[in-house]
């Protein structure tokens, strides 16, 4: 049995009844135009990750391998969202294990994306606050290390809840439920502990970015610093307290549809639903990387080349500050 929650039962059932009524009204066309846009920024995504690949000055600089890192993350973390949106829009049961990997891959990328921005901004403040001992410490042994640490703690809470599964309930391999995260929880302790960890997360990261971006800021002012690179990094930190934000709007969807499904309008609800997880949920994270991206002078005209199929123009030469 899954945690007695009620909101969550409660709102499967709202959603059946509603799903029943309106299956006809259009959703179908709805999966087409979530799927076509998650695929869109899933091949932009992989184009700019083959343009950091195709150079080895990327693949050797921590602060194009952390972006590396974040375009995997977040294209992983599209597909599965989509993979659940649709399940979850089909009301397909699925086997716990079954469930419980994809959403493992979808919760922990989801985690992943705000720790990566922490370590991006740090990488950043040391570029600039330690110039001298940046290559010292910030090397690429370390970097992947760095992401084996964000996997690990983004993963930990999962792992400890799915363990405490396959415990507590023998028929993990045959059992069937409605697959989302809340109905992995056995005990109401778990839901708790969830979340208080993500605000625990986003908390730490925004701290981290704030303290990274007034230490860049007061480095840009110093009469010894190099102005021009500390003003492009406290901008790089911005973005990513931004890209935080954007991350931080994932918590407005459940909220949101809760409240529709209680209208009882099934085809009020739909649409809510549905506009809701593609501009809160979808679009930020779609958005996110490519706009990082398209800011750094010395990737954006590799990506654009590679984007045009490298048709009509020269293979740009990258330059690497």
């Amino acid at each position: 049995m899954a945690v007695s929650n009620g909101s969550t039962v409660e709102l499967l059932y709202i959603h059946q009844q509603l799903f029943n009524v309106s299956f006809n009204e259009g959703p179908i066309t709805k999966l087409t135009v979530v799927m076509l846009i998650f695929l869109f920024f899933i091949y932009l995504n992989m184009i700019m990750l083959y343009s950091l690949m195709s150079k080895r000055v990327f693949i050797e600089t921590p602060r194009y391998i952390l972006f590396a890192h974040m375009l995997l993350n977040d294209s992983i973390h599209l597909l599965f969202t989509a993979v659940l949106y649709c399940v979850g829009l089909a009301l397909l049961k699925l086997v716990i294990v079954a469930c419980a990997l994809t959403v493992f891959v979808s919760s922990t990328t989801f985690r992943n994306a705000p720790l990566n921005l922490a370590v991006m901004s740090l990488e950043r403040y040391i570029a600039i606050c330690f110039p001298l001992r940046h290559a010292e410490i910030a090397t690429r042994k370390r970097t992947y290390l760095a992401i084996v640490f964000i996997w690990s703690i983004g993963s930990l809470n999962f792992m400890i809840d799915l363990f405490y599964r396959i415990v507590m309930d023998p028929n993990i391999l045959t059992t069937q439920i409605f697959c989302t995260r809340e109905t992995l929880f056995i005990k109401a302790w778990q839901l708790d502990v969830f979340s208080a960890l993500n605000i625990l997360y986003f908390v730490g990261v925004s701290l981290i970015i704030i303290f990274t971006y007034i230490s860049i800021m007061i480095s840009a002012r110093s009469v010894s610093s190099n102005k021009d690179s500390a003003t492009k990094a406290h901008r790089t930190v911005l973005l990513h307290f931004v890209q935080l934000g954007l991350c931080l709007t994932a918590f407005l969807y459940s909220a949101i549809e809760r409240a529709a499904a209680m209208l009882g309008n099934s085809s009020l609800y739909l649409d809510v639903r549905y506009m809701a997880f593609l501009f809160i949920l979808a679009v930020p994270r779609c958005m996110s990387p490519l706009i990082y991206g398209l800011r750094d002078n010395a990737l954006k005209p590799l990506f654009i080349y590679y984007f045009r199929c490298g048709s009509g123009r020269v293979k740009p030469i990258v330059n690497v500050h």
